[in-house]
């Protein structure tokens, strides 16, 4: 199990044994709140598309994006496994994106993820909403921020994975914004470079 990340915490992708990991997955997942009384009996769970996207910079510039219609950086490092339209249990992850760190570019010092929701429901729609690190190559869970207190915003600016001292440490954000795509989010998410 990983470490339970608070908002603002980072944590370096050092192993333990020495040397840094050369492959992460950042999964994302959430479930519909479920609905209660007569409404939710007549009406059931409304489906919610949240997606998850990682934006590549290099320095203060945004060098490449990866996202429900982009699945693969242009350089390969990145790549998204797909598309979830309506979320799934809030136990597993619902949208990846693979990172193989040892492919990522020299220029590029951070990968910003983001999540929003395409579809405009805001996240006091949203239940058991987490963001996971997990080494690749061995399944490992390496850190996990939970999303907590739903909110009237649209999307989140969930962590970053960034170069620190010769390797890589990710820091959990989880900054409440506005906008239905990641392009939306790109003044909020300058403020975190």
């Amino acid at each position: 199990m990983g470490v339970n990340l608070s908002k603002g915490q980072a944590i370096s992708l050092e192993k333990s044994g020495g040397g840094g990991l050369t492959a992460v997955r950042m999964g994302l997942g959430w479930q519909a709140i479920q609905r209660k009384g007569l409404f939710g009996k007549m009406f059931g769970t409304r489906e919610i598309d949240l997606d998850a996207s990682a934006v590549m910079f290099a320095g203060q510039e945004a060098a490449d994006v990866v996202f429900f219609q982009k699945l693969t950086s242009d350089d390969g490092s990145v790549i998204h496994t797909g598309d979830n339209l309506v979320g799934g249990q809030g136990q597993t992850d619902d949208e990846s994106i693979v990172v193989d760190l040892s492919k990522v570019p020299e220029q590029v010092d951070q990968i910003v993820f983001t999540v929003n929701s395409f579809t405009g429901q805001t996240f006091a729609e949203v239940e058991n909403a987490f963001c996971r690190l997990v080494d690749e190559t061995t399944g490992e869970e390496l850190a996990r921020y939970t999303l907590a207190g739903g909110g009237e915003h649209t999307a989140q600016i969930m962590a970053k994975v960034h170069r620190a001292d010769g390797g890589w440490t990710m820091t959990a954000l989880g900054v409440p914004a506005s906008g239905r795509t990641f392009q939306d989010l790109m003044p909020a998410i300058a403020e975190h470079l």
